[in-house]
């Protein structure tokens, strides 16, 4: 019998300010999978070694250059991870997936983690294999190990997260994946057609509360910035200094961005950071200075501002005056020759969700 279900996955913001590798929120701009599995269409699907059919709307970012084979497409290609590590070798026969994915790439939006997200959840539901969330959040984070966007778009709000140590047993088979975006197997023992199943828990996760009077405006700049680009500015050790500026200030912005009414003078100073940004400028033209120069004393409504994940996109968080703060911003690039979209976000409380037709 056929079947249909929509799978969506929020975008996501890391970072927020002082909580590098640590902090995430999940935004409502989502990526869409509309799925279909019907044995009838199986003729549309097997010329797919894995019955898999994939399409893309041609306005997703990313629809000219996305792979469409289903053991390439980082989607379908997490989605047989999962299947595989339960014995399931493809998909069901007449599987099709259409993409809608408005998430930008290569932005700091979170859009691999979508991604991964996105096809843990198909594996898990084309497989029927009922994992509940943090059983998938494991096999999200055995292919992509930034746990703060990982975690913000499978649960949802506003997330505190971090990795834990593996046992030596639990990282005895070598090509267990461990690295990001599914590397190509290294083990020698044929990972791709039965692949360990994800330690238990590897993801440890709070979620805080968030004012909703607190809206995210995200200004997204016309350039892509890999995050392996952007990770490879940073220093390898900091100053003792540094790093209790950033731990003072993530004690403080957690609780900030609950209190009612927001405060500025609070959360402001609480989103400054010693520990990435100061180091990403040299990769986004005009960063220091809408960093310094847009403030609640300069525009009102502003909360606070940062880099949006490992960048170039600009988060600024606001409870009013959006259209002027992303203008501002947008303009300040705009002297850079860097040109700009913006969007006005909501945090996405529910995360990633599965809607059956």
């Amino acid at each position: 019998m056929a079947r249909s279900f929509v799978i969506k996955v929020p975008a996501s913001s890391a970072n927020i300010g002082p909580g590098y590798d640590v902090l995430g929120v999940a935004l409502s701009l989502y990526l869409e999978l509309e799925v279909t599995i019907d044995p009838s269409n199986d003729s549309i699907t097997n010329t797919d070694p894995n019955n898999c059919r994939i399409t893309y709307s041609e306005d997703s970012e990313g629809y000219d250059s996305v792979p469409l084979a289903s053991d390439s497409n980082l989607i379908t290609r997490t989605a047989l991870y999962v299947l595989r590590c339960s014995n399931v070798r493809r998909f069901p026969s007449g599987t099709t997936v259409h993409i809608k994915n408005p998430i930008p790439l290569g932005r700091g939006l979170g859009s691999s983690g979508a991604a991964v997200v996105a096809g843990v959840m198909l594996g898990n539901e084309v497989g029927q294999l009922d994992l509940s969330k943090q059983r998938m959040l494991d096999f999200c984070l055995m292919i992509e190990r930034h746990p703060d966007n990982i975690t913000a778009a499978m649960m949802g709000s506003f997330c505190g997260s971090f990795l834990r140590d593996l046992t030596a047993q639990e990282v005895e088979r070598r090509e267990i994946p461990l690295a990001e975006v599914l590397p190509e197997p290294s083990g020698g023992e044929d990972t791709g057609l039965m692949p360990p199943l994800p330690p238990v828990d590897i993801g440890q996760h709070v979620k805080y509360n968030w004012n909703p009077k607190i809206k995210c405006i995200a200004i997204i700049p016309q350039f892509e910035l890999s995050t392996a680009d952007s990770r490879s500015v940073l220093p390898k050790a900091y100053t003792t200094q540094d790093l209790v500026f950033n731990l003072q200030r993530l004690a403080v912005l957690t609780n900030a961005l609950t209190l009612d009414p927001p405060d500025a003078k609070l959360i402001y100073p609480a989103m400054q950071d010693r520990v990435h940004q100061p180091y990403r400028k040299i990769l986004i033209p005009g960063l220091t200075d809408i960093l310094q120069s847009v403030t609640p004393a300069t525009h009102k409504g502003l909360m606070g501002i940062c880099l949006s994940g490992a960048g170039p996109t600009i988060l600024a968080l606001a409870t009013e005056n959006f259209d002027d703060i992303a203008q501002e911003i947008i303009n300040r690039f705009t002297k850079n020759n860097v040109q700009c979209e913006w969007k006005l976000l909501d945090v996405a409380q529910g995360g990633a969700t599965v809607e059956q037709l």
